[in-house]
């Protein structure tokens, strides 16, 4: 890792590291129950040990891993019913963004929303679960800021990053990318056209987590840990 790069260069370092653990654990490549060594990450990283604790610091505070005295620090495995209950409530937050955003939304900020939407559109034909992913948090921050309302938006982002783990594997379940992308197709009409209670009912329902695609993650989890 060359944190000379011009990657590194502004922000501060522990930002940088938070964001290249979030990702690895996103990846699967920090599996739940995964053991994060500091002194490892120093020596990886080629840095000294406090900006790798600031990051485990942020990481612990978002939920995505664990910090204890003497027990190091580990990445959390999520029990099933509270990860159905935090999509249960990340699906409220976004069904209120996409009313809002129905609403307020401006002719310019109507056209970052379609071309959030037509950029993964390649990835969606290739079945590029990975490049969607990214291009798929892109689409509902644009939804987030057309609300309106930044305290909304903050709560939103704020979940949307702690979930970000299991809305990456989810990607991964047969026929989800293409699924996804004509969900948001149905979603980015009714806020362009203004059908708030359309837009908030399409929105819940493309995030909620219920009955096979809850079984189909829970079944990702199961294969992820049996292979690390």
């Amino acid at each position: 890792m060359n944190i000379s790069s011009p990657n590194f260069q502004n922000g501060r370092l522990s930002e940088k590291f938070c964001e290249i653990i979030e990702e690895r654990i996103a990846t699967g490549d920090y599996p739940p129950g995964f053991r994060l060594d500091e002194c490892k990450l120093a020596a990886e990283f080629g840095a000294s040990r406090t900006p790798i604790r600031e990051a485990l610091i942020q990481l612990n505070s978002e939920g995505l891993v664990d910090m204890r005295p003497r027990r190091g620090v580990t990445v959390v495995e999520v029990p099933p019913q509270r990860l159905c209950e935090m999509f249960e409530v990340m699906a409220e937050l976004e069904a209120m963004c996409a009313r809002l955003a129905a609403r307020r939304i401006t002719p310019d900020e109507e056209s970052v929303l379609r071309a959030a939407h037509e950029a993964s559109r390649q990835a969606n034909e290739q079945g590029d679960a990975n490049t969607y992913f990214y291009l798929n948090e892109k689409f509902h921050q644009a939804i987030y800021k057309s609300s309106h309302n930044r305290f909304l938006n903050e709560q939103a982002l704020q979940l949307q990053r702690r979930l970000r783990p299991y809305r990456r594997l989810q990607l991964h379940v047969r026929d989800r990318v293409r699924a996804s992308f004509a969900e948001h197709q149905a979603i980015v009409d009714a806020i362009c056209s203004g059908e708030s209670e359309q837009a908030q009912q399409l929105l819940r329902l493309h995030v909620s987590l219920q009955g096979e695609r809850f079984v189909d993650l829970i079944a990702s989890l199961s294969t992820l840990k049996q292979a690390n």
